[in-house]
């Protein structure tokens, strides 16, 4: 199903003309492989195609919707690269050059830029004279200033959350910890981590705070998928994702405040190891 979408988007992206019938054709065969979880939670060059596709049908029979814009490519393309660099496809210090990448996703280079724009007000990359974008390095330094930031922001959240967590959301964490513990894939380890912790903190309903906390973990993620494995830590780690969630379940804020300053102090300290 996903080579039937590619080569709907792509054949009359050849003309550059996309027609009806493989914009129709386009948008369900992305809607069931998203149903079937084919394309998982993350943009794609597939994902910018379908998006690609929707948006010249809408205009093509001008009908107008608020759901999908013209921002919707930039943001695509944000997540297509910010997932490349969080998982080490681009790794720190590549410079991204921009026509390349303009013509592989198929999109025009202002909206490739704006992308760019949004990795750089989160770090992930930089511009340079001369040079142009590069995709971030981080110093042992920037680490545990990130991790000192994460600390205040995610301590202040879990005690705000605490005492609104429902059974429901206590029973979601516990999924999660399951799916973590009997995950082998250690690509996905980092995700499963960042699902459990957001889970904690949602009900401080702080929608501001929790952004922050979102763009600081994806500064030190990639990272942090590496050192996890290569120091052995998962297993340490896991422990203590338990023992927080304990303490969330007998909503004793301090005690859980208390187990998540350890957990982070320790992985900050792990993953200065690994940078220095």
């Amino acid at each position: 199903m996903e080579e039937t979408l590619i080569r709907h988007c792509s054949k009359d992206r050849k003309q550059r003309k996309l027609s009806n019938i493989y914009c129709i054709q386009s948008i369900i065969v992305f809607t069931r492989l998203l149903g079937k979880r084919i394309i998982k939670e993350r943009f794609s060059k597939i994902e910018i195609m379908f998006v690609t596709c929707y948006n010249n049908i809408m205009k093509n029979n001008n009908f107008k919707t608020n759901k999908i814009s013209h921002r919707s490519i930039p943001t695509a393309i944000t997540e297509a690269l910010r997932e490349r660099i969080l998982n080490g496809d681009l790794q720190g210090g590549m410079q991204l050059k921009q026509e390349e990448l303009a013509l592989q996703f198929n999109v025009s280079m202002s909206a490739l830029r704006e992308a760019l724009k949004n990795l750089e007000a989160e770090d992930l990359v930089k511009f340079y004279p001369n040079r142009g974008a590069i995709v971030s390095e981080l110093s042992a330094e920037e680490a545990r200033e990130i991790f000192d930031i994460r600390q205040f922001l995610e301590i202040g959240a879990l005690e705000l959350s605490v005492p609104q967590l429902t059974t429901l959301d206590l029973e979601e964490a516990a999924t999660v910890l399951k799916q973590l513990e009997d995950e082998r894939d250690s690509s996905q380890w980092g995700a499963l981590n960042k699902q459990f912790h957001e889970i904690l903190y949602r009900q401080a309903k702080r929608p501001r705070l929790l952004k922050l906390i979102q763009v600081m973990h994806n500064n030190v993620e990639r990272y942090m998928r590496l050192y996890l494995v290569s120091m052995n830590y998962q297993l340490t780690s896991q422990q203590q994702h338990w023992d927080l969630l304990n303490a969330c379940k007998n909503k004793d804020v301090k005690i859980a405040k208390k187990i998540l300053k350890k957990h982070m102090a320790d992985a900050s300290a792990r993953l200065l190891e690994f940078l220095s």
